[in-house]
């Protein structure tokens, strides 16, 4: 009888049943790709779990993972975790000390599984403040405890039956997981996620997936702390995928290259760099190859689906394809089929050529609250359309209200906010999810977003500016890194914009322009007046009232570490906004 599937830790023994995979997930150590099988995989899950009895692990205690990578450890865990009625709770590697602090505090963690000395030297610094009783690193560090004295703890089988009675007593809907958001503002909320909130995600969403199951291979870098990777990971394991673990983002072509994948997820700000680097390449080309590369760019940015271009067109793109996207294809392996982008809005301008490339972007969206899928693109049957998110998915009701906000009805939707019922409240109202997102829904089911219902200002002139809609054309520019647009209460929109210093040099280096460190070239008269050509440019797409008026260049690379950004990638307005007060001051005060 086949193994229904209700609860996270059904995964694996479903993927046992119908596949029983060599490698269902392989990480990279000292040099080597590492694999286990499916059977290894549930051998060491059942091992934590019986450790983790040992230790007086009780059903709801909170257990943190924090992991600098993603790796097989990591998935061990979390079935190992979950088989015991406790919960998971994964908290990102960046974050600052005293947001771990609050985490463990606010979760009530008991113990915390770490993967490195860089993570376990920042919680070292507040774990006293905190009620955790161990912690177990996945490396060996001298004079601290190996996650291995866990799996040790299990060896013996003997309580393997108290595992099976925790087990039999999980329902579907019993919390999962905690998950605690980045936030663009204030403290991170702690998003309860039941095992069907995810598990009818998964289910959903494999209707999407365009694999050979059983045998494709997934490439894996997205932090997995996140639902979005998280929910992906289950979902490899549903269709039997094998799932590789790239070492960092900086070797993901050279990873690619090595195990040839046939899936992978990143989020826009990724794809916007393989572009980049792709393009810097031809750049350098000369004669007649770069007059083809630059050829092909041209072509794939025309780019429709399903041959709306005409039969000529499609003849031009094979020849592309054959002569310059080949070799884009063969940076990433070879043998990619899809590629999946979440977290952000994705410019259509890389959605075009990637997919004419002949390596089709599928944008979806959702958010942790919705675990995380709410509609997604899917190449076959018509589903995909450029400048949309997809069609939803099963299940899952959307319906827009008078302000032009996406609601969201469906079993993926979170129990609430972990101790914040006045939140959960304000987010959950008449069984329907406030996302916070504007969009609206297309005659033909497609889902498209609009902004953001808390980004959106007035002038003081009583203009409504949407900032995601500037900062998106704007972002389309090569010059441009990052942009934020400011505003609220002025007279006009202006904007912080952070340049892509490493093109603009190029371009210096190109156009004779002398440029020194990053203070020198953001107050360089010449890269300032070409900027404000992409800004001019990016302005006549709008209306005069809402066009970028003034902006000022930050000399800061902004990131997570800077605090600019969360570890999602997604900008932290307020922060931003304090951050470069003195630019703000200057636009509007000088």
């Amino acid at each position: 009888m086949s193994i229904e599937i209700t609860r996270l830790f059904d995964f694996p023994y479903y993927q046992q049943e119908k596949y029983k995979l060599d490698k269902a997930f392989t990480t990279k150590k000292d040099g080597k790709w590492q694999s286990i099988s499916t059977s290894e995989y549930i051998k060491q899950a059942n091992a934590i779990s019986r450790g983790l009895l040992r230790l007086g692990v009780q059903p709801n205690d909170k257990i943190a993972v924090i992991s600098t990578n993603n790796r097989t450890e990591w998935n061990v865990c979390d079935i190992g975790i979950l088989q015991t009625g406790a919960q998971n709770v994964p908290i990102y590697p960046t974050i600052s000390k005293e947001d771990y602090e609050y985490i463990l505090n606010h979760s009530e963690a008991t113990y915390c599984f770490v993967s490195d000395n860089t993570i376990l030297e920042k919680l070292n610094q507040i774990k006293a403040n905190t009620k955790l009783k161990e912690v177990f690193t996945f490396d060996d560090i001298q004079g601290e405890k190996s996650w291995q004295e866990v799996l040790d703890l299990g060896k013996d089988e003997s309580n393997q039956n108290e595992v099976e009675e925790r087990k039999n007593a999980i329902q579907t809907d019993d919390l999962a997981t905690l998950i605690y958001t980045s936030g663009t503002t204030g403290r991170p909320k702690g998003v309860m996620l039941s095992h069907k909130n995810v598990v009818s995600n998964v289910l959903s969403s494999e209707k999407r997936v365009p694999l050979e199951y059983g045998q494709g291979r997934a490439l894996s870098f997205l932090p997995v702390c996140h639902i979005f990777e998280r929910m992906i990971l289950y979902l490899y394991q549903y269709c039997g995928i094998s799932i590789y673990f790239a070492e960092a983002i900086d070797k993901l072509s050279e990873n690619a290259q090595e195990i040839k994948p046939h899936v992978m997820t990143a989020v826009p700000r990724l794809y916007e760099k393989i572009y980049d680097k792709i393009y810097a390449k031809g750049a350098d080309l000369t004669g007649i190859k770069k007059k083809l590369f630059f050829w092909a760019i041209e072509l794939g940015l025309q780019y429709e689906p399903y041959g709306a271009n005409g039969w000529w067109y499609e003849k031009k793109l094979s020849i592309a394809r054959k002569l310059i996207f080949s070799k884009w294809q063969a940076a990433l392996g070879g043998e990619l089929k899809i590629m999946v982008s979440g977290s952000a809005a994705l410019q259509p301008r890389l959605t075009r050529v990637f997919t004419a490339a002949g390596m089709p972007v599928m944008e979806g969206y959702g958010l942790t609250e919705t675990s995380p899928v709410i509609a997604v693109n899917d190449m076959r049957d018509g589903g995909f359309k450029l400048g949309t998110v997809g069609r939803l998915i099963d299940g899952v009701e959307v319906k827009i209200a008078d302000n032009g906000e996406i609601l969201v009805k469906g079993p993926n939707i979170m129990q609430g906010y972990y101790k914040d019922p006045e939140k959960t409240a304000e987010a959950l109202q008449n069984g329907y999810f406030h996302t916070g997102d504007k969009g609206e829904l297309c005659e033909d089911g497609f889902l498209k977003i609009t902004g953001r219902t808390k980004e959106m200002f007035k002038t003081s002139g009583g203009k409504y500016i949407i900032p995601p809609l500037l900062e998106g054309q704007l972002k389309q520019s090569r010059f441009i890194e990052q942009v934020m647009v400011i505003g609220e209460g002025e007279k006009m929109a202006a904007a912080f914009i952070q340049p892509n210093f490493e093109f603009v040099r190029e371009w210096a280096q190109r156009h004779n322009v002398t440029v020194g460190d990053n203070k020198d070239l953001v107050n360089n008269p010449k890269v300032i007046e070409r900027i404000q050509e992409e800004v001019d440019y990016a302005n006549t797409k709008f209306g005069k009232w809402e066009t970028i008026k003034k902006f000022e260049l930050t000399e800061e690379e902004w990131s997570i570490d800077g605090g600019q950004l969360t570890p999602t990638m997604k900008m932290k307005r307020n922060i931003i906004k304090e951050m470069y007060k003195d630019l703000y001051d200057k636009i509007y005060r000088d």
